[in-house]
């Protein structure tokens, strides 16, 4: 099994960038595929990105797309979320997670086996 720990988040004002990390250790970083969901209050968990083990296969939200950018460091066994233009409503927790599936990469949070505990991300206006 993996475990994971992001790093990163805080407050930002509207139009700010911020960038999270997620460490991971335990199991072999390569053999995951990695994704950053998030969750608002009173709302259910979101697809933000993800990313496949070797980085040659990028998804990324509606709500997100051209702002936001994730990387994966196999040398350094971390996933990052660089957030650009950040918005009000980019305000949540913000979780990175890992599926040991093969192929497929999921934007459901149920597809995936392990997560982080979070890291809050505030957007001011």
């Amino acid at each position: 099994q993996v475990q994971l720990v992001e790093s990163g988040g805080g407050l930002v004002q509207a139009g700010g960038s911020q960038r999270l990390s997620c460490a991971a250790s335990g199991r072999t970083f390569t053999s995951y595929i990695m994704a950053w969901f998030r969750q608002a209050p009173g709302k259910e968990r979101e697809f933000v990105a993800a990313v496949s083990r070797y980085g040659v296969r990028i998804y990324y939200g509606d709500s997100v797309k051209g702002r936001f950018t994730i990387s994966r460091d196999n040398a350094k066994n971390t996933v990052y979320l660089q957030m650009n233009s950040l918005k009000p409503e980019d305000t949540a927790i913000y979780y990175c997670a890992a599926d040991q599936a093969i192929g497929t990469i999921f934007r459901e949070a149920g597809e995936y086996d392990y997560w982080g505990q979070g890291t809050q991300v505030t957007v001011s206006s």
